[in-house]
């Protein structure tokens, strides 16, 4: 007999189901009916019959229609939330916001493994573990290292040897030593405690990303978690039960305490927790809806669990893959506004750049020599003004490989940084069980991440700036030799006027945004923490910066496909057709005032998607390899299209 679990207030409650095609109506009032015979009172509830009440699928939490029959929108076992209209008793139901996760609306559980070993893994490799495209799996090697670091850890304990954070208080309390019998609550009330973050959660992508990171971690050996919790850990992430996390708590000094403690408090069965089957409810039904077990801590794993910098390396690491998807596809929008505008091509002569040979100014350069008008790529609109009077085009057309270039290098410092940290031990005492002893130290302390992601925010920035200059370019007539904003019938029709102010706005909180958090610290744990990073908050506002540039350059390749509709028939080069295909499989040419968010929001995940790179990325790739070798430049990454390879092992996939 099929069974579903129904939330009530603050109950879940089974409710067996003989005839499917009962409808979702007859399902609420039976909950109904169960949750007030289990209450004196009734549970305030007078007449379960006069009720009226909104159904929702835990998942997604989209609206049940009460008149729809239970097979037809159910599955056996799943999750449904029941609100009475106007019940002041209702539980503080989490929801989840809006348009951020793409996990929510449509979950598939993979089939493909990711080996974890704490050395091998990459800022790539968070980011697909975050979009759910991998489970995990330990390595041989990095058990064994776990199993000798726990051991010595029983040891001291059997001892009763005085070490800092296992037989001791915390912080300020590192004097106070604590009984053997007390040790596993010691480890409980220091979760609990430093459980004090507050705002919304992190979306399930980024929770994912934590929780992943924070595994691996643990998986080097030097923290002192046993095999078990590990694995308990593991099974969490594989079945998506991930804990509420606020976003905001942490000044990044010993390690991200406040979010790593949320996300070890929901493994624990505490607090709040989301999993695609379940939405969000109470961490122990969640983790009972899955058959998993609350992780129950031993001497030193409470520490060992909130310890650490992955907080802001998880969300640095989607910092830097976003901004590295960005900076690419910011050439091919430039190199289409430049066309439109009737730019040349010579400033991206390779002699100019070899003589100023930065890796990333190189790269631009040529990105722009394939894309615009060459004897592999002729464009007719190149060709109509080639005798044009004009001697060089303004700085924000004939500049982009210096201030596009910089981007990119500024991308891969952070990258190697970002990557660096991944693959850090970052607890504290730190095990080491060759050596037989435990060492104290500040591995801890997210200086190094921060510092990067304050670079990263400032040097991602300027593609925007310099986006914004060019739609102004694109929509100003006296600069453009087009129509005002972009669209025939002005005054009557606004064209792209407000998106230009949409894209400055972005443009200027970005101005405020790139201030470095870094540079601040406050003295915290009374003054035992007496120097910080902020490194939390240096990640967050880097995404912010990295989010508001995808959305500046999204407008400006609307303006500069628009832009193509008043130079045709002429075409532009074969790569740069095929990206405004892509454009235009997406939104249609702006011939009068329409509702433009919608285009916009279109257009950003075509580039959140990467799919304008995919589409130019074969026309750079085969120009590059066409490139006689006495014409490359010196710079041996010059023309290097993804990061250099990590030297450190791949990953093993499964």
């Amino acid at each position: 007999m099929p069974r579903y679990t129904v939330h009530i207030r603050d109950e879940w409650l089974a409710v067996p189901c003989r005839d499917p095609t009962y409808t979702i109506q007859w399902l609420g009032y039976e909950a109904l009916k169960r949750y007030t015979k289990n209450k004196p009172d009734n549970g305030g509830i007078k007449a379960v019959k006069d009720i009226r009440f909104v159904a929702r699928r835990c998942q997604g939490q989209g609206l049940l229609d009460g008149d729809d029959t239970i097979e037809d929108v159910l599955e056996d076992n799943d999750f449904v939330e029941i609100a009475i209209e106007g019940d002041t008793m209702s539980t503080d139901f989490v929801p989840y916001q809006p348009g951020v996760s793409h996990l929510t609306a449509a979950y598939r559980e993979s089939d493909n493994y990711l080996f974890l070993d704490g050395n091998s893994l990459t800022s790539t490799d968070l980011v697909n573990l975050g979009r759910g495209l991998y489970k995990i799996k330990l390595t041989s090697e990095a058990e064994n290292g776990v199993v000798k670091s726990r051991e010595l850890l029983d040891t001291i304990v059997k001892e009763n040897k005085v070490v800092y954070g296992i037989t001791t208080g915390f912080g300020k309390f590192a004097r106070t030593v604590i009984p053997v019998h007390k040790l596993k609550e010691l480890q409980e009330n220091l979760v609990r405690s430093h459980s004090a973050g507050v705002g919304n959660p992190l979306s399930p992508e980024r929770t994912r990303m934590l929780l992943a990171l924070r595994i691996n971690v643990l998986a080097k050996g030097y923290s002192g978690i046993s095999l078990e919790t590990l694995h308990r850990m593991i099974q969490a992430f594989n079945a998506s039960c991930l804990s509420f996390v606020p976003e905001k708590g942490t000044v990044g000094a010993s390690g991200d305490l406040a979010p790593l403690s949320h996300l070890a408090l929901g493994l624990m069965g505490e607090g709040k927790m989301w999993s695609p089957k379940s939405g969000w409810a109470d961490a122990k039904y969640v983790l009972e809806a899955h058959g998993l077990k609350p992780i129950s801590l031993k001497p030193k794993e409470g520490l060992a669990l909130i310890n650490g910098t992955q907080m802001i390396t998880s969300l640095g690491a989607e910092a830097v893959e976003r901004a590295q998807a960005i900076a690419r596809q910011a050439d091919i929008i430039a190199a289409i506004t430049l066309e439109v505008l009737k730019g040349t091509s010579k400033a991206f002569d390779s002699d100019i750049h070899a003589l100023r040979p930065h890796p990333g100014q190189i790269e631009v350069a040529m990105r722009f020599r394939a894309l615009l008008d060459s004897d592999h790529h002729p464009s007719e609109i190149a060709e109509s003004h080639r005798f044009c009077d004009r001697v060089q085009d303004a700085y924000t057309m004939r500049c982009c490989p210096q201030v596009h270039g910089i981007v990119n290098d500024t991308i891969d410092f952070t990258q190697k940084i970002i990557n660096t940290e991944i693959n850090s031990a970052t607890d504290n005492p730190m095990v080491f069980a060759e050596r037989g002893e435990t060492i104290s130290g500040g591995n801890f302390h997210g200086e190094y991440p921060a510092k990067a992601l304050d670079f990263l925010a400032i040097g991602v920035h300027e593609l925007a700036a310099i986006s914004e200059r060019r739609i102004e370019r694109l929509c100003n007539p006296s600069l453009s030799e087009l129509p005002a904003f972009l669209v025939n019938e002005g005054g009557l029709n606004s064209g792209f006027m407000i998106a230009h102010c949409t894209a400055a706005s972005l443009v200027s909180e970005n101005k405020v945004l790139c201030h470095p958090s870094s540079v601040d610290s406050l003295s915290t744990s009374a003054a035992t923490e007496d120097h910080v990073s902020m490194g939390g908050w240096a990640a967050r506002k880097a995404l912010r910066v990295v989010e508001h540039v995808e959305q500046v350059l999204a407008i400006e390749l609307l303006a500069a496909c628009q832009g193509i509709e008043f130079l045709r028939p002429l075409r532009t080069t074969t790569p740069l057709e095929k990206v405004y295909d892509l454009v235009r499989s997406v939104v249609k040419p702006w011939i009068k005032d329409r509702f433009m968010s919608p285009d916009i929001e279109a257009v950003h995940r075509l580039l959140l998607d990467q799919k304008v790179w995919n589409v130019a990325q074969p026309y750079i790739e085969k120009y590059n390899m066409e490139l006689l070798p006495e014409s490359r430049p010196t710079s041996p990454t010059a023309f290097s299209l993804d990061p250099p390879a990590s030297p450190r092992k791949r990953i093993r996939l499964e």
